[in-house]
């Protein structure tokens, strides 16, 4: 049985005329995904719409809140002393949002409750992905 936290939460996004904008988005974390954090946009912020969800690691989450971090699509890192940036590059462009770093900390710890860090299962499918991943290497 897989257990899901989700945390709405509000958060601000910078606009490109570095205007903040509030918005409410929802963070997810499920034991049935625990190496991932979804970030969950409503409707109508989006491009299209339709509800989007971005989806990375919670270790890249960790990392940001204390010093930049990531590489491609998603980078988190402090912004000032009481919050934490998470930006999002995609074709269309490049969203910037702005949490309370104590409630992204907050939501890391409850996800420590369901799954330790360093505690995520790595079974045989785990393995076989990762022996694909070496073929080509």
């Amino acid at each position: 049985m897989s257990i899901t936290l989700e945390q709405p939460t509000g958060a601000r996004l910078l606009t490109p005329d570095d205007e903040e904008l509030a918005v409410t988005l929802t963070l997810r974390y499920t034991s049935a995904d625990p190496l991932a954090v979804h970030l969950l946009f409503p409707a109508w912020i989006s491009l299209d719409g339709e509800e989007l969800t971005w989806t990375f690691a919670r270790s890249l989450l960790e990392e940001g809140l204390g010093s930049p971090a990531g590489v491609g699509n998603v980078h988190v890192c402090p912004y000032d002393p009481t919050r934490t940036a998470v930006e999002f590059r995609a074709p269309e462009g490049v969203a910037v949002v702005l949490f309370d770093t104590t409630r992204l900390h907050r939501f890391l710890l409850r996800s420590y409750r369901i799954t330790e860090p360093g505690g995520e299962p790595v079974g045989p499918e785990w393995e076989r992905g990762l022996a694909s991943l070496l073929d080509g290497v």
